[in-house]
């Protein structure tokens, strides 16, 4: 069904007609001209990300279902990241005519898994159409007491350098869908080129035989690979593990999400607390299909685990007297420890060479 056929109205509802509330601080969604929130005894927290066709996502490898879960995640992600608790979102969309009223649904339909999970209520947003391919923009609204807020800022020398998951395993699947998108694209442009020849010379049988290639090329064979693919396709938002830190009673001293590769975030957070740090290359966490891959593209593993990206794992610093409680909560790897600022911020290898951490991570305005 076109979008036009039933307006911006009509979608709206088609969207969100069954939308049932989740949170008490949600009191009216849906339906007026704004949203209506109450967060009498808590902190608000705020965060917007904008995805963009083109930029962000690339529609020829994930599907809608999939970025829209995606879409909420990376939100989502940033309210944990800030010790708190995800609490509504509002979504906008930007829609081309290439798009029908079932595509826009597929997108939703990941949008609330994402939500569902985590208990989080949509109660707004906006659609307008686009020239330009599809926009995505998220504000996921969360709580947290004052005394619970975790800033950037607050790392301390001593303090324990510890992430959550692996690292790296994003960043390869991409490469792996951007390879393979290469791969494929190749194939037709070659079978292009000898159909208008064929259709220079007259030659119909030929046409028809290069058009079925086309239509036949055999899709990519990703057997073996597909965790890198899952971490790339189906971001997860760590909220597991700020439930595990609140029931082992650690409070980080400053925490961040890794959306754009684990150097630049460490780098932020040591610019912001006026600290250095030592972190250690055998520490490291990487799944094995992550240095399967690395080395399949002749890339070294560590540089992908430091500057890949889109993980969406935690990066985070506790006080050393916490040291055995970090130890005792799986899927917590502690990567070294924060410095005086003088000392720099560094990466010690495995042979024990020190070399200076750079940001080297994904720039969306590059």
């Amino acid at each position: 069904m076109e979008i036009a056929k039933i307006g911006e109205f009509g979608l709206i509802d088609r969207l969100t007609k069954d939308l049932e509330k989740k949170n008490e601080s949600t009191k009216y969604g849906v339906g007026d001209d704004c949203a209506v929130l109450s967060y009498p005894d808590k902190e608000v927290l705020i965060t917007t990300d904008m995805l963009m066709e083109g930029v962000h996502f690339d529609l020829t490898y994930i599907d809608l279902k999939h970025l829209g879960y995606k879409s909420a995640m990376v939100n989502i992600s940033d309210v944990f990241a800030m010790n708190g608790t995800p609490r509504q979102i509002t979504v906008s969309l930007a829609i081309s005519k290439r798009f029908t009223v079932e595509d826009i649904e597929e997108f939703y339909s990941g949008l609330r898994l994402a939500c569902d999970k985590w208990g989080v209520d949509i109660v707004g947003g906006d659609t307008t159409s686009s020239y330009t391919g599809l926009a995505i923009s998220i504000t996921c609204i969360g709580e947290a007491r004052s005394e619970d807020i975790v800033y950037r800022n607050g790392a301390e020398n001593t303090d324990l350098v510890c992430v959550t998951g692996d690292l790296g395993a994003a960043y390869m699947g991409l490469q792996l869908l951007e390879r393979e998108k290469s791969v494929y694209y190749q194939q037709v442009n070659d079978l292009q080129k000898k159909m208008a020849e064929a259709q220079k010379t007259g030659d119909a049988q030929r046409v028809s035989n290069l058009k079925s290639q086309i239509s036949n090329i055999a899709q990519p064979d990703f057997s073996g690979k597909e965790y890198l693919l899952q971490r790339q396709l189906q971001t997860e938002a760590r909220g597991d593990i700020i439930e595990k830190l609140r029931l082992a009673g650690i409070h980080p001293t400053a925490m961040m999400d890794i959306s754009d590769g684990l150097s630049s975030e460490l780098l932020h957070i040591c610019k912001q607390s006026g600290v250095g740090c030592r972190i250690y290359e055998k520490n490291i966490p990487i799944d094995y299909q992550t240095a399967v891959m690395a080395e399949e593209m002749n890339m070294n593993v560590t540089t992908c685990a430091l500057n890949g990206g889109e993980d969406y794992e935690l990066l985070f610093t506790v006080p050393i007297g916490d040291h055995e409680k970090i130890e005792q909560i799986e899927g917590v790897k502690l990567i070294g420890h924060i410095t005086e600022q003088k000392f720099g911020t560094m990466l010690v290898t495995r042979d024990n060479q020190e070399f200076e951490l750079k940001a080297q991570g994904w720039n969306p305005l590059q």
